[in-house]
């Protein structure tokens, strides 16, 4: 069992949208972890993916721009919502998060439920679709997760609450058009919880490297045997995750998070 040239035709546009994936994830997930607020990329996810799902139930054009505008709406309506609960009631905040993942979830299924296709697209939703993106259509979604991680460097402490939230639905909205619900989920919490066992200034490296070997080892896999490549590369990103566990207990100055 080989990996021919075909395959590296896919798998190579398939591991730059990881990689974009991962350059926004990977310090989101840090913050995510730091504030407590870990299932906030599910919900938020699969709120824009029913902004996706009533944009293509209800306009003719299921690839236009209605349907990322529907997507953006509906991240920043649930990113917004999140912003006022969190100032309401913090105490409560994951809990809330969960409802909101629920709900969105239940809509959609009854969106679709008229749908002879509903279930395709539910599985595509979730576990995405990374094999067949297109190296064009990567363009303007670099151009908006650059322009993102600018201002996340640049003036992260100055965002406040409301900041972190749009940005966040802003980045995810693309994130689980590219690859799913799952794999965003796992592309911002396996890499962070992997960082966090060492030292603040590695963190950061530890996570993207986590990331990159992960998705790697998911997409080798899923050519060779030819194994659905979203789940596939969950399971790399959990090895990585292992790896880096490992490698933590022998690197100076670590620090394992409680």
């Amino acid at each position: 069992m080989t990996i021919s040239s075909l395959e590296l035709g896919i798998i190579w546009p398939a591991f730059l949208a990881g990689l974009l994936v991962l350059a926004t994830h990977v310090p989101l997930g840090l913050q995510v972890l730091n504030r407590g607020i870990v299932f906030i990329d599910l919900a938020i996810a699969q709120v824009a993916g029913l902004g996706v799902t009533i944009a293509g139930a209800y306009v003719a054009e299921p690839e236009g721009w209605r349907v990322q505008a529907a997507a953006i709406a509906a991240a920043l309506i649930g990113a917004l919502a999140l912003t006022w609960t969190e100032k309401k009631w913090p105490e409560v905040q994951e809990a809330l998060i969960g409802v909101l993942f629920v709900l969105a979830a239940c809509v959609e299924i009854l969106v679709l439920a008229n749908n002879p296709h509903g279930g395709e697209h539910l599985k595509d939703l979730l576990v995405g679709q990374i094999l067949w993106v297109s190296p064009k259509a990567l363009i303007p979604i670099a151009v908006l997760y650059a322009v993102l991680l600018a201002l996340w460097f640049g003036m992260r402490s100055r965002l406040g609450r409301i900041g972190f939230y749009v940005l966040f639905a802003l980045v995810v909205t693309q994130s689980v058009q590219l690859v799913g619900v799952y794999l965003v989920f796992a592309s911002l919490i396996i890499p962070a919880l992997a960082a966090r066992r060492f030292s603040e200034r590695l963190q950061l490296g530890v996570g993207y490297v986590t990331g990159i070997v992960g998705y790697i080892l998911g997409l080798i896999a899923s050519a060779i045997y030819d194994l659905p490549t979203g789940a596939i590369i969950v399971v790399g990103l959990l090895v990585s995750f292992i790896a880096a566990v490992g490698l933590s207990r022998f690197v100076p100055h670590t620090r394992v998070a409680a």
